[in-house]
């Protein structure tokens, strides 16, 4: 290989630590060899001194030694890469550096600085490296076993900290106060102690050339040895990631806020995720402020002009990185956040545009007006020095603001900052949009479920009642189970529980439905399997032919009720008879007055619509205070998901604990077979029976006589004086003349005379007939036919209901503050 020339090299500087130097005299003979030189390529010195330099190398390196040497007695010295002979046969590539030996004594004249190649050209000289290290952007740094600077470029002062010449002999404690130094000498004495080195060690703090501002620096250490292999310092560099950092925590927060803030549905607590993200790591106060149709779910009014007066929101959340308690913030959640015309939240507000303040006049007010629950203290008083307004902007909607202060960090919010707080909270407007529409959309299937169900269940002498109620959507608190009391003639009461498929507005629609369906039914006074058959028929799906088409349809507001369940029961408290029935639903259960439990053998019949065998009804007596327990099927559900039912023993073991009362034993049981997000609806009614005593009713059989009418008169009115009832006396003579006459007139068999002192007074006249009379209105002229008018005219209701072997024709009237 031939050797390659650098011309005009005389004058380079060629640094001695790296190069193995060798001595030549006039010839090219070799006159003294090195320890270095040993090391470099393998020979003793006795092997090579003597010897010609062209015996060290390699092909026509050797040839063109003589040309070098040439070079050096006309140029006063040579500079190349030369291909020398290793002992043992490898080769190598040097670079050789040819300069006068000074003041050369004896044979030695020329000295031969030789340095291995390693990949690298041959220019990297000393001086290439000085450019290299002093004009870095790259802070470098140099320090001693000791730790002490030895030397260092201009570019790490402008990390912070003394120039290069005045760190000489300093340790980095004393040449950068304020760092955390004894965190980076660590490092350094662990790359001392192991040679290992340490890449990418991230430290953050403040130094001098920054100290209100956190930094962030990447450092490297590397081991500096002698020939020997011996530490003699450690090599480190530092670059400025500051602004990475910080893009990578904004990043982070973003992050963050789109997986903490909007979780839930519920505004108050999306406002609090706000808060609490935002805290600690873009500001230490921060807090949501809300309009107040806002957190009703209704449409947010206008947006305030500039010069209106004092502008009303309401605090939604706040959070300080001082204390849970929040000592900066001058109003409490909940309460009302008034801001006087002209702050910067009504400019937020009326414009839509964010507002920042470097720092903050101690001697100004946090913008708040006198309101109930307010303070008055000043910035300074709150020590908060810099602050932000951002309004909370959803769909062209203004919704809030959002305030952020800095208290105990001591650099200012900076655009950029103002930039990330407009980001999340963006994002935070749009899940409290959702939130806030939601909440008008659950408000309103809320008020459809509260007008489904019994707002308050009537207070009766027949039963003492409680209910209980718990939804599978937690969401929506919407479901289609439901529970009814029904009052009934006859001092009668019907109890009704039942359940539509499926969970929501739907199945809460469809539930309305079926409860109106039932009240109307019941006021027919049928037997409970004829109110199931009836509500069977309306609930089954009926084909329905388009016109100009073949083909049938299902009527849509029956489909959501197919294969509902539900049972009905009838109690009366004369004489204790229950009647019940059951369309594909739990059979209910009944505890007895000693506290034994069983459940009713009720024959099953099909779900509402389904088709099947005709519903079947069972009669029992009652004893006083027994107690039915009518429920849907999610009570004897065990929560867990996919599970079948829990067996009635579960039940019946909640049945047998004591309660004070009613009430409290229906949410006790609720809560001890009921998870508190169950997977299907929950409803409960329970019913204490009650008996009428043999003061309240009174009853007489009575000839088929026409002059039975006045005997029945009479004994009518005898009742009500031993009742105190003698200002219902003239109503109820004409009451008991029109129905015994009636019953007399038309119908046949035995006739029955009844008196029932209840909530109301009850008159009931039985007969044989089976057909029931209807209401006419006469005209003028007609003699007869004002009976039953008459009687609809003087009473609260009356109606007809069918018996075994009969009809009833009852009347009430309303006590008209008589006592009962």
């Amino acid at each position: 290989m031939g050797a390659d020339e650098e011309p005009d090299v005389a004058g380079r500087r060629f640094d001695v630590a790296d190069a193995a130097p060798v001595l030549l005299d006039a010839q090219g003979l070799v006159t003294g060899w090195t320890r270095g030189a040993e090391r470099l390529l393998g020979y003793a010195a006795p092997e090579v001194v003597g010897k010609q330099l062209a015996d060290l190398l390699t092909g026509a390196d050797a040839e063109r030694a003589p040309e070098v040497l040439e070079h050096c007695r006309v140029d006063g010295g040579w500079a190349g890469l030369l291909t020398a002979r290793c002992k043992g046969g490898p080769v190598t590539r040097l670079m050789v550096r040819v300069t006068a030996a000074e003041e050369s004594r004896g044979p030695s004249r020329w000295l031969a600085l030789l340095s291995e190649v390693s990949g690298l050209g041959w220019d990297m000289s000393r001086t290439v490296l000085e450019q290299m290290v002093t004009g870095s952007p790259i802070g470098i740094a140099i320090v001693d076993t000791d730790l002490r600077f030895v030397w260092s470029n201009e570019a790490l002062a402008r990390y912070g900290g003394l120039p290069a010449e005045q760190r000489l002999g300093l340790r980095l404690a004393e040449a950068q106060p304020g760092l955390d130094a004894a965190a980076i000498e660590e490092q350094m004495r662990r790359v001392l102690a192991t040679g290992e080195p340490v890449t990418g060690y991230e430290h953050v703090g403040s130094v001098r050339a920054a100290p209100l501002r956190e930094t962030a620096h990447m450092m490297s250490f590397t081991r500096l040895e002698d020939e020997h292999g011996r530490p003699m310092g450690v090599y480190y560099t530092v670059v400025d990631i500051s602004e990475r950092r910080r893009a990578q925590q904004r990043l982070a927060l973003l992050d963050r806020a789109g997986e903490q803030i909007g979780r839930s549905l519920d505004l108050m607590r999306t406002a609090q995720e706000l808060a609490d993200v935002a805290v600690p790591a873009l500001a230490d106060f921060v807090a949501v402020d809300l309009l107040e149709d806002v957190l009703h779910g209704g449409e947010p009014a206008s947006a305030p002009a500039p010069g209106q007066e004092t502008v009303t929101l309401r605090r939604a959340a706040h959070r300080s990185v001082s204390s849970p308690n929040a000592p900066e913030a001058v109003v409490e959640i909940g309460h009302v956040a008034s801001y006087r015309p002209g702050s910067a939240p009504v400019r937020c507000l009326a414009t839509g545009r964010s507002w920042r303040e470097e720092r903050l006049d101690p001697a100004d007010r946090p913008w708040a007006a006198e309101a109930p629950g307010s303070r008055e203290a000043t910035f300074g008083e709150l020590a908060l020095h810099s602050g932000m307004v951002v309004p909370l902007r959803a769909r062209g909607v203004t919704l809030g603001i959002t305030t952020f202060y800095r208290r105990y960090r001591p650099d200012s919010f900076d655009t950029a900052d103002l930039s990330l707080a407009e980001d999340f909270v963006s994002r935070a407007a749009v899940c409290l949009d959702n939130a806030r529409r939601y909440t008008r959309e659950r408000d309103a299937a809320l008020a459809l479920q509260r007008s489904l169900l019994p707002h308050r269940l009537p207070e009766l002498d027949a039963v003492d009642v409680a209910a209980c109620y718990r939804p599978a959507d937690e969401l929506t608190g919407l479901g289609g189970d439901w529970y009814d009391l029904i009052p009934l003639s006859g001092a009668r009461v019907a109890l009704v529980v039942g359940e539509v498929p499926g969970h929501g507005i739907d199945a809460a629609a469809a539930m309305g439905r079926l409860r109106t369906a039932v009240r109307t039914l019941a006021a027919l006074d049928l037997r409970p399997e004829e109110v199931l058959a009836h509500l069977d028929d309306l609930v089954a799906p009926h084909p329905v032919r388009e016109e100009g088409g073949d083909a049938g349809i299902e009527a849509g507001d029956s489909a959501q009720s197919v294969g509902s369940g539900c049972v009905y029961v009838v109690y009366d408290p004369v004489d204790g008879r229950c009647a019940m029935a059951a369309a594909g639903h739990p059979a209910p259960a009944v505890v007895l007055p000693d506290g034994a439990v069983y459940f009713v053998d009720l024959p099953q019949g099909p779900p509402l619509g389904a088709g099947g065998p005709p519903f079947e009804s069972v009669e029992m007596m009652l004893p006083e205070g027994s107690t039915l327990v009518l429920h849907t099927d999610g009570l004897l559900t065990d929560g867990r998901r996919g599970a079948g039912r829990a067996d009635r023993a579960r039940l019946r073991q909640a049945l047998r604990a004591a309660a004070p009362s009613l009430d409290v034993r229906c949410q006790a049981l609720v809560d001890a077979l009921v998870p508190t997000r169950p997977h299907d609806d929950v409803a409960l009614l329970m019913a204490r029976t009650k008996r009428l005593s043999g003061r309240q009713v009174a009853g007489w059989e009575l000839p088929r006589d026409p002059a039975a009418v006045a005997d029945a008169r009479r004994t009518a009115c005898r009742q009500l004086a031993d009742w105190g009832l003698d200002e219902l006396a003239f109503t109820t003579e004409l009451v008991v003349s029109e129905l015994v006459t009636n019953a007399i007139r038309y119908a046949g068999g035995p006739i029955r005379l009844r008196l029932i002192r209840e909530r109301t007074l009850v008159c009931e006249v039985f007969d044989g007939g089976a057909t029931a009379p209807h209401l006419r209105h006469p005209r003028t002229t007609d003699e007869g036919g004002r009976g039953l008018l008459l009687v609809s005219q003087l009473t609260q209701r009356w109606g007809t209901r069918f018996v075994p072997n009969g009809k009833i024709i009852w009347a009430e009237q309303p006590l008209a503050g008589a006592e009962a």
